[in-house]
């Protein structure tokens, strides 16, 4: 090819290369992936901090028990459960992770939680699991509840078996025969108010720091009313204010207490007792040694039954000053210090 057309043609052809690389569009980078929204959180749901347990299904719940499941563990508001007039055959437990569970009943004759373990039954139960119900949590409350073990008197039968710390029962019965109240364990502290209580042996008894106010113990035959355990570094046992002390008609000689350990504690202030107390007033469970270390009192008895002249010697009649410092906040003191509240 002459050389003028060879350079037309080379010519022709980078003008054309040079259009198509104007005219041709750039080839687009891949496009990000969207971005997929995270969905909002599910709220979590209110706590529910009143049931209603009925047995005519009328309720949120026809027994306690599931009442008490349901609550919120280790709830810091107290969780009411309303419970309607009815007789609940339950062998009822709160755990210790259901806290700040108040029972509270349409009335207190009327709302009757009863069972009949016994120690040595068939189910071979023991003292310590014959209760009717089992309170292990702590800031329990009850008001306006009957607490009832229906095994009758053959032996050890458990209505109430409480734990936790910091307890208030209020205008409750507690039914039963030889070890109706057993408050448990050293750490515990308990408050009953306006309660009636019976019993035959040893019908409150345990470890526990409690106070009585206003409340009436019932004895059902010639016995002892207290067997406290107290150990060696508590300050205080068991401490009755104002309460009255009655029996039936069948018993004429009743002990106020025994020591179910060496160093019980128990302490009776501003009592009225009925004439089935006997003048020795306490019982050293068959050792004289216990005589030395359990710490026995009463101030200002009144009735029939209080006759300290005739108390035995190792028992002491407190001072009026001594007396004084019976009140619920030093009693309750230890720990985090405790004032249940007094209605």
């Amino acid at each position: 090819m002459p050389l003028p057309r060879l350079l037309l043609a080379t010519g022709l052809l980078l003008a054309t290369t040079r259009l198509q690389a104007q005219t041709t569009p750039p080839v687009s980078a891949p496009a990000a992936p969207a971005t997929v929204a995270k969905p909002a959180p599910t709220p979590a749901p209110p706590q529910v901090t009143r049931m209603t347990v009925a047995p005519d299904g009328s309720g949120d719940y026809r027994t306690i028990q599931e009442a008490v499941n349901a609550s919120r563990d280790l709830s810091q508001v107290t969780v009411t459960i309303f419970i309607k007039n009815g007789t609940y055959r339950e062998k009822l437990v709160v755990p210790a992770h259901k806290t700040n569970v108040l029972l509270l009943g349409e009335s207190k004759e009327g709302v009757i939680i009863s069972f009949g373990d016994y120690s040595g039954d068939a189910q071979k139960h023991s003292t310590y699991t014959s209760h009717t119900v089992l309170v292990q949590a702590n800031d329990f409350t009850a008001e306006n509840i009957t607490f009832e073990n229906s095994a009758g008197p053959v032996g050890q039968a458990v209505a109430l078996h409480v734990e936790g710390d910091r307890a208030t029962f209020r205008n409750c019965r507690m039914l039963g025969n030889q070890d109706t109240l057993y408050m448990a364990v050293e750490n515990s502290r308990q408050y009953y108010q306006n309660c009636y209580i019976e019993g035959t042996t040893d019908f409150l008894f345990g470890t526990a720091t409690v106070v009585f106010e206003g409340c009436e113990l019932r004895s059902k035959r010639n016995s002892y009313i207290t067997a406290a355990s107290t150990t060696a570094h508590q300050t205080y046992g068991y401490v009755l204010l104002n309460c009255k002390l009655t029996a039936n008609d069948e018993a004429k000689k009743v002990y106020l207490g025994r020591p179910w350990r060496p160093n019980a504690k128990t302490v009776f202030i501003n009592c009225e007792m009925g004439a089935h107390i006997t003048p020795a007033g306490w019982d050293n469970w068959r050792n004289p040694d216990n005589e030395k270390t359990v710490f026995y009192a009463e101030y200002n008895s009144s009735g029939p039954g209080a006759k300290p002249n005739e108390r035995v010697k190792w028992a002491r009649q407190l001072t009026a000053k001594e007396a004084k410092k019976y009140t619920l906040k030093n009693i309750f003191a230890g720990g985090e210090g405790w004032e249940p509240v007094q209605k």
